[in-house]
């Protein structure tokens, strides 16, 4: 396992995703997923998991300490008091006295950022998150929030793989020290048939996921594939032992195009 430092924070490059993961099901991918050696498992009020993803971190027997637990608060509860309130509700569910990292899920232009940030900090000041950040903030937004945070933000999670170039953004994300972290990194399964993608697979003698995982690890992200296969658990944790050429990543980074944004929705900002 390769680790990401920012800011103060440790960060495991690889994690498991959970949205619409629920009930046994989540529990036990949770559970085989620890057992199988990730270190980082990403959860969010909205998925509705979160008490399912605290029994199967239990269910694995790994120390607290061994296990890297990020969780995210949705914008409807981004004022102040709603934000701690809903902080609250999500360690109550995860049955934890403190999460790892807890992230902004969306900015919410209908409430002030410099309110919701200094809510965010209070949450660390208070112990009840070791590392804050925030989660599909652009370029401007960046900067807003770590000129009014008066902790690191050590994180921007962001839609990222090989069909969206985010350069401006990571690279925004970078000048504040901040690591980022990908979400839907193979694209909901759409770069895997991607020829260019397959023939570099055939090369190392990898899968295109893992080619595609490969990618933004050695681009300096951390990666959060969601998947319930046992299989695929195994083959997503075996990135760490091939290095892509500069020629191989200049290829990937040429499928980026028009378009390739999967989560977008009314509620988005403007992206860059």
């Amino acid at each position: 396992m390769e680790f990401v430092t920012a800011n103060g924070a440790t960060i495991p490059a690889l994690g498991l995703g959970t949205w619409e993961l629920k009930g046994r099901s989540c529990a036990r991918t949770v559970e085989q997923a620890l057992r199988a050696g990730y270190k980082l498992i990403d959860t969010a009020e909205i998925y509705e998991n979160e008490r399912d993803v605290g029994d199967g971190i239990r269910a694995s027997g790994l120390r607290r300490s061994e296990v890297f637990v990020t969780t995210k608060i949705w914008p409807d509860h981004l004022a102040p008091r709603e934000l701690e309130r809903a902080t609250k509700a999500s360690l109550a569910r995860l049955r934890l006295s403190e999460v790892d990292l807890l992230l902004v899920h969306w900015p919410n232009p209908r409430i002030s950022l410099d309110e919701t940030i200094a809510a965010l900090c209070k949450m660390k000041q208070v112990g009840f998150a070791r590392h804050i950040g925030v989660s599909n903030f652009t370029v401007a937004l960046l900067d807003q929030a770590v000129k009014y945070a008066t902790e690191p933000l050590v994180v921007n999670q962001i839609e990222w793989h090989p069909h969206l170039d985010q350069s401006k953004v990571v690279a925004a994300s970078r000048r504040h020290g901040m690591a980022v972290v990908a979400y839907s990194p193979m694209a909901r399964g759409g770069v895997l048939s991607e020829q260019v993608i397959r023939d570099i697979a055939v090369a190392h003698g990898k899968s295109p996921a893992q080619v595609s995982l490969r990618f933004v690890v050695q681009e300096g992200g951390v990666v959060i594939p969601r998947t319930a296969r046992l299989d695929r658990l195994t083959e997503n944790l075996d990135i760490f032992g091939f290095t892509l050429s500069e020629d191989e990543m200049a290829r990937i980074r040429a499928l980026a195009r028009p378009g390739g944004r999967i989560v977008d929705w009314s509620g988005a900002p403007k992206w860059d």
